[in-house]
């Protein structure tokens, strides 16, 4: 694919502690998946209702579903999620889960993005999932603001060689303290509609940006928000009684920062949601938006 030129703009650069912070799933039974997120990924049930869950590790969440019954298996030619991708604190944890998740007979796709390698799969319900590490920010090249990512082969030998056969870890099935969400990939209708409101009105710096697919970030990560439209050129939202993302979050240092997005928003004449301490916005792709506080993620 053909990289395109950067877009300049005249909106200010995120604060560099800005993240994502949790994903919402819909799901068409609950208890079949938290048997799959508790069982297979290893997180932890914090919070369970009738038809919600909220999942993490340790006690930062990471993943919530809420169960819509008779819902479909999600569709590829909707907007919506890509997957959602759980990061992993070290090369030793991610080795751990996979080898785990190997020996079970799950089904993996992988590569090495030269920034991390990552391992995908899906859940009951179609909606996709990567489980990833970060190598080191000093082993990242970056060329005219742009960082150099690939699709290689992972070094499964030098991988694996991680784990001991008598690790204790291998028979510890939840998630590490430190597991988090690292990033959101998307599918979303239109590129240039969603570098408008991401880079143009939020103020994600964009890291790679392809005609078919763009990857934003803030503070110099490698990307945050990854958007492609390989399925979903002009898509649509995905129907309610569809699974998939109902909403995912974004996570500001303080309160100015909050203030100061919010305002941006409102600016570009978007609608911003408001109920209670919740604030909520929707971009382009009609993919709903959180933006909450660091703080907040400690009160779900």
């Amino acid at each position: 694919m053909q990289q395109i030129s950067k877009v300049n703009s005249a909106v200010p650069h995120l604060h560099p502690a800005t993240e994502v912070g949790t994903v919402t799933l819909k799901v068409a039974d609950l208890v079949r998946s938290l048997g799959f997120y508790t069982q297979l990924i290893g997180l932890e049930v914090l919070r369970q209702d009738a038809r919600t869950a909220t999942l993490g590790a340790g006690s930062r969440p990471i993943l919530m579903l809420e169960e819509v019954q008779g819902a479909q298996h999600l569709a590829r030619n909707v907007t919506g999620l890509y997957h959602a991708a759980i990061l992993f604190p070290d090369r030793h944890s991610l080795a751990v889960k996979i080898m785990q998740l190997v020996k079970l007979g799950v089904e993996l796709g992988s590569a090495d993005h030269l920034v991390s390698e990552a391992f995908y799969l899906d859940d009951p319900d179609g909606n996709g999932l990567e489980l990833y590490r970060d190598r080191p920010r000093s082993e990242w090249v970056w060329s005219q603001g742009q960082v150099t990512m690939a699709t290689d082969p992972i070094d499964f030998n030098s991988f694996f060689a991680e784990v001991k056969a008598s690790d204790p870890a291998l028979r510890i099935v939840n998630a590490p303290a430190g597991t988090k969400l690292g990033h959101m990939h998307l599918r979303v209708g239109n590129i240039a509609e969603a570098e408008r409101f991401y880079h143009g009105v939020l103020g994600f710096d964009i890291v790679v940006k392809f005609s078919t697919a763009i990857f934003i970030s803030a503070g110099g990560y490698h990307h945050h928000i990854g958007m492609n439209i390989w399925e979903s050129r002009n898509g649509s939202p995905a129907p309610e009684q569809m699974a998939g993302l109902r909403e995912y979050s974004i996570v500001f240092p303080d309160q100015a920062e909050l203030d100061r997005v919010i305002g941006q928003i409102e600016t570009a004449g978007i609608a911003v949601e408001r109920g209670g301490a919740s604030v909520s916005v929707l971009d382009p792709a009609q993919n709903r938006i959180k933006l909450v506080l660091q703080d907040s993620l400690t009160r779900i």
